[in-house]
C-alpha cells in the first residue's frame, strides 16, 4: 500500500511540473491570468456593421426618365415648347379617358386640352416662360363668373410665337391662383395649386395649348406641344376613310411588341375638333417608350394591322384611308383651320 501511495504521489508531482512548464512556455494560460482576447466581464459579441455608400441624389422621376430640355424640335414642323405643369417628379401623363377631342355623353362640344391627375393641393407649374395675361374666374363665361367650368384659371401668353402666332396655355379648375395679371414668369414657376374649381368630377389640372391671331384663337392638342420623357416618343395618327372623310370617334388599339403593354385610343369625337396645320392628325398617343409596335383598327367588318417604331423624341405619323388601309410618310396637305372660340373645357 505504502508503494502504491509513493507511486500516486510521484504521478501528481510528474503532471503539476508538465503544466508548470507549459505555463511558463505560454501554450496555456495559468489561472491568474486572463488571454489578452478574454474581457473580465462578459460581452455580447457585436456583428461587424454593414458599409453602406455615401447617399445619392434621387431619381427625377421614379416612374419614367425625365424629360427633354425645351424647346425641343427635330423636325421643322414639331413644336415640343412646353413643359408640364405638373412636375416630373409626378405621374403627369394625361388621363387616357378624357384626351384632347374626347366628347363624352353630357358635353356638348369636345374637349379642347388634357386633363392631368394630380392630388389636391400639388403645385402647378408655367410650362414656359411668358407674362399672365388672365387669372380668376369667367375664362369662359366672362365677368369673373364663378359658375365658369374653367373655374380658377391662369392663362399665360409666352415669349415666343410659332408660325406668326401668339402661343398661349391655360391652366384650369384651381383651388388657389398664385400669381397676378401682368406678372412674367419663368417655367416652372408654380401658378396655382390643384382644385375642385369648375366642371370637374376630382382634382387634376385642364391643360390647354393656343395659338393667337388677331385677337382669335384656336385650340391645339397639349401632346404635340409638350416635350416627352427622354427614350420615348408621339404617335401621330390620321384616320380617314378612302373618300378622305375624318373618321370620329374610333377605337384604335395600340401595343408594344416588347412589353406587351397596349393602350386603346379614340380619334377625335368631331370632324370639327382643331388639329395641327402641318400633320392634320384625329389621333395622338404620346409618352411611349421607344419600340415596336402593332396597331389593330376595325374599319367596314375588316381588322387592320400595322406595325410602327416609335423613336426617342420624335414623332411617329401614320395615316389610315379606309380600304387602302394604313401608310407612313408625309402627312397629306389639309386646308387651314379657321380660328373658333371654344368655349368648353
Amino acid at each position: 500500500m505504502k508503494t502504491w501511495g509513493f507511486l500516486a504521489l510521484m504521478c501528481i508531482f510528474f503532471l503539476e511540473l508538465c503544466v508548470s512548464q507549459k505555463v511558463q512556455a505560454g501554450t496555456i494560460p495559468s489561472a491568474t491570468e486572463k488571454p489578452d482576447n478574454i474581457s473580465s466581464q462578459a460581452t455580447t459579441i457585436q456583428p461587424d456593421e454593414p458599409s453602406f455608400p455615401a447617399a445619392t441624389q434621387p431619381p427625377k422621376s421614379i416612374w419614367r426618365p425625365p424629360l427633354y430640355a425645351i424647346p425641343y424640335a427635330l423636325s421643322p414642323h414639331d413644336h415640343f415648347y412646353l413643359d408640364r405643369p405638373i412636375a416630373v417628379t409626378s405621374v403627369n401623363w394625361p388621363l387616357a379617358n378624357y384626351r384632347y377631342g374626347y366628347q363624352d355623353a353630357e358635353t356638348p362640344n369636345p374637349h379642347t386640352g388634357v386633363d392631368i391627375d394630380a392630388p389636391l393641393h400639388t403645385p402647378i407649374l408655367a410650362a414656359a416662360d411668358g407674362k399672365i395675361i388672365f387669372t380668376g374666374y369667367g375664362l369662359a363665361l366672362g365677368a369673373g363668373n364663378t359658375a365658369d367650368p374653367y373655374g380658377l384659371a391662369v392663362v399665360i401668353r409666352h415669349d415666343f410665337s410659332f408660325e406668326g402666332q401668339s402661343v398661349l396655355t391655360v391652366y384650369a379648375h384651381m383651388e388657389k391662383i398664385a400669381v397676378q395679371v401682368g406678372q412674367r414668369v419663368k417655367t416652372g414657376d408654380t401658378l396655382g395649386y390643384v382644385g375642385l374649381t369648375g366642371n370637374t368630377t376630382g382634382p387634376h389640372v385642364h391643360f390647354e395649348v393656343r395659338l393667337e391671331k388677331n385677337n382669335a384663337y384656336m385650340v391645339q392638342n397639349p401632346e404635340l406641344w409638350m416635350a416627352p420623357p427622354t427614350d420615348c416618343g408621339v404617335l401621330v395618327g390620321q384616320f380617314k376613310d378612302v373618300s378622305g372623310i375624318y373618321l370620329t370617334g374610333k377605337t384604335v388599339r395600340i401595343k408594344s411588341e416588347s412589353s406587351g403593354n397596349s393602350w386603346t385610343i379614340l380619334t377625335y369625337a368631331d370632324q370639327e375638333v382643331r388639329n395641327d396645320d402641318y400633320y392634320g392628325e384625329n389621333l395622338v398617343l404620346g409618352d411611349l417608350p421607344i419600340g415596336k409596335y402593332q396597331i389593330t383598327f376595325y374599319y367596314s367588318y375588316h381588322y387592320y394591322e400595322y406595325e410602327i417604331a416609335i423613336s426617342p423624341g420624335a414623332i411617329t405619323f401614320v395615316s389610315f384611308a379606309g380600304s387602302k388601309g394604313f401608310s407612313t410618310g408625309v402627312p397629306m396637305q389639309k386646308d387651314t383651320n379657321s380660328f373658333l372660340v371654344p368655349f368648353h373645357n
